[in-house]
C-alpha cells in the first residue's frame, strides 16, 4: 500500500492485519495516552467505503465529534492523511472533555440535593449517575407534560447550566451566583404559559385535521401538512409568537385544483381574524371542510408514489403531482428528479427538470430542494 511506510512513522502501533492491508488494528497515541481502534477497507482502498470501529473508552471521548471523523475518514485522500487529521480531532476531544473528567467538590452535590429537596423531588425525572445531567418535568395550564434537559457545570451555581427543552423557541435563562433549580423551573413554567396559546392551536389542527406531517409531531414544531383531498394539501408554518396570525401557507398538488384555492387564500385574507381559532379562518377563507377523522380514513390520503410505490420515503410522503386531471398520480420528489434525470427526452435547468409524467406521458416538472414548497 502507498504511503505504508508514512503510517508506520505517524502510528508505529497501527499494525495491518492481513497481505492486503485491508484492516488495520492497534493503538493511536495522543496526550501520552494510547486508545484502541480499528479500520476496515474496501479491497481497492478507497476510504469512502472505510469503517473506523473504537474502543468504548474512544468512543466517550469523541462523543459529539463522531460525525466529524466521519466526514474526515470518507474524504481524506489516504490513510496516512487521515490519521494526521483524525489524531488531531482526537486532541481537540480530550482539551475540551479535560473539564468533564475533573470531579467537582463536595459542596457541589450537596448544594445540588439541597435544591432539588427545595424545588421538590416529584419534578424530577431524571439524573445521570455523575450529577451532571437532570431533567425536570412540569405541567402547562392545558395539562400537557414538558421536559428540562439541564447540564450542569463543575462550577455551578457560579456558572450558568446549559438547558434544552421542547420548545418551538430558544429559552433564555436568567442565572446570577444566587439562582438555583428553583428559579430556573419558575422561568420554565413562565415560558410554557407564553406558549400555551401556540401550543392550543397545534393540538387542535392535530385533533380535527388529517396532518401527514409530521407523522409524530414534536412540541418544538411548528409546521403541519394537512390533507385537503387526495393528493391535494396544505402546508402551513405557525408563528409561535402570533400563532392566531395567518400562517405561512403552501398549497401542495395539482395546479388544477390548488390554483383556485390560492385565488381563495388571496382574495380573502382579509377576513381573517384574530378571535377565531386558526383553523376555522383557514375554512372561512378557503371556504372548504378540513377532511376529519370522524368522516375520513388515513387511508383515503395515503396515496404511494407512482415510481417507487412505497408511502413514505426516508420520512418524506409524495409531494409532487402530475397536473394533468385525468391522472393526478402523485411521486416523491427524490423520485420524480431521478426519475427524469435518467431520461433523455428530459431538459434540466439548474436544479429544475422538465420532463414527462412516467404515466400519461404529460408535461411535468420537479424541483429539487431541500425545504419543500
Amino acid at each position: 500500500m502507498a504511503g505504508y511506510d508514512a503510517l508506520i512513522n505517524e502510528c508505529p502501533l497501527l499494525l495491518p492485519q492481513n497481505r492486503q492491508k485491508t484492516m488495520f488494528d492497534g493503538f493511536v497515541m495522543v496526550k501520552d495516552k494510547e486508545f484502541r481502534v480499528r479500520i476496515l477497507l474496501p479491497v481497492d482502498g478507497d476510504l469512502k467505503h472505510a469503517r473506523l470501529q473504537c474502543s468504548w473508552q474512544l468512543n466517550q471521548v469523541l462523543h459529539g465529534y463522531q460525525h466529524i471523523v466521519k466526514q474526515r475518514l470518507h474524504q481524506s485522500t489516504d490513510l496516512v492523511s487521515f490519521m494526521l487529521e483524525f489524531k488531531t480531532v482526537l486532541e481537540i476531544a480530550l482539551r475540551n472533555k479535560h473539564d468533564l473528567q475533573t470531579p467537582p467538590p463536595p459542596q457541589y452535590y450537596a448544594q445540588l440535593i439541597k435544591e432539588i429537596g427545595n424545588l421538590g423531588w416529584d419534578k424530577l425525572a431524571y439524573m445521570d449517575t455523575e450529577f451532571r445531567t437532570i431533567k425536570l418535568k412540569a405541567e402547562d395550564s392545558a395539562g400537557r407534560e414538558h421536559m428540562i434537559t439541564i447540564k450542569l457545570k463543575s462550577k455551578y451555581p457560579a456558572e450558568p447550566p446549559d438547558c434544552a427543552t421542547d420548545f418551538p423557541v430558544p429559552f433564555v435563562l436568567s442565572w446570577t451566583h444566587e439562582s438555583s433549580l428553583e428559579n430556573l423551573h419558575s422561568q420554565f413554567l413562565a415560558a410554557l404559559d407564553s406558549l400555551k396559546e401556540f401550543w392550543d392551536v397545534m393540538d387542535e389542527i392535530d385533533e380535527k385535521t388529517w396532518v401527514l406531517e409530521p407523522e409524530n409531531p414534536a412540541r418544538a414544531s411548528t409546521t403541519r401538512r394537512i390533507a385537503l383531498s387526495n393528493n391535494v394539501s396544505i402546508n402551513l408554518e405557525v408563528d409561535p409568537r402570533h400563532p392566531k396570525m395567518l400562517p405561512e401557507c403552501c398549497f401542495l398538488g395539482a395546479d388544477h385544483v390548488v390554483a383556485p384555492l390560492k385565488n381563495k387564500l388571496n382574495t380573502n385574507m382579509h377576513l381573517w381574524s384574530p378571535e377565531c381559532t386558526v383553523l376555522q379562518n383557514l375554512k372561512d377563507i378557503l371556504e372548504i371542510d378540513f377532511p376529519s377523522r370522524a368522516t375520513h380514513e388515513k387511508s383515503s390520503f395515503n396515496m404511494e408514489c407512482g415510481i417507487c410505490y412505497a408511502y413514505r420515503l426516508s420520512s418524506a410522503i409524495p409531494d409532487q403531482v402530475c397536473d394533468d386531471p385525468r391522472c393526478g398520480q402523485p411521486f416523491h420528489q427524490e423520485c420524480l428528479y431521478e426519475w427524469l434525470r435518467g431520461l433523455p427526452s428530459s431538459r434540466q435547468s439548474f436544479n429544475v427538470i422538465f420532463g414527462e409524467c412516467p404515466y400519461c406521458s404529460k408535461p411535468i416538472t420537479v424541483k429539487m430542494t431541500s425545504k419543500r414548497c
